[in-house]
């Protein structure tokens, strides 16, 4: 709720600053639940990951904010859930723009600049659901 506070409080501000002839109006649309990767299963899938892959393909990542209905389907299926991500830019884009302080610039999921090299990233994503499968259809 606070960035939705925020969001109001900028909103009503910039709508009073400008004149508007009427205060806006809201509607939430959607609201979905913080993504939290279950322990466990995190820790089954990711040594699955690092026995296929290996540690130098297989990296932690900070918690992120995004939106996103994964979070959901644990908690509704009362299952342990895991979201990863797989990567997929181009390593030179990358480089560059890290050794100019410019990762910001890295164009992202629902940018209509984002394009990630297809191979291999298709290759790999479709690897990482069969090794987190098996991890479970192992047991």
């Amino acid at each position: 709720t606070r960035v939705l506070d925020a969001i109001t409080r900028i909103v009503n501000a910039e709508s009073e600053a400008s004149g508007a002839p009427k205060p806006p109006e809201f509607t939430t649309l959607d609201r979905y639940r913080m993504v939290q990767n279950d322990p466990g299963a995190t820790h089954r899938v990711l040594d699955a990951f690092r026995q296929h892959f290996g540690d130098e393909r297989v990296h932690d990542t900070k918690p992120t904010t995004a939106s996103e209905d994964f979070g959901t389907f644990g908690a509704e299926w009362k299952s342990p859930a895991v979201f990863w991500f797989i990567g997929g830019t181009d390593p030179q884009l990358y480089e560059r723009l890290e050794s100019e302080n410019k990762l910001g610039e890295l164009p992202t999921n629902h940018n209509p600049r984002f394009a990630p090299v297809i191979h291999p990233t298709l290759e790999t994503g479709v690897q990482t659901l069969v090794v987190a499968a098996q991890a479970w259809l192992s047991m």
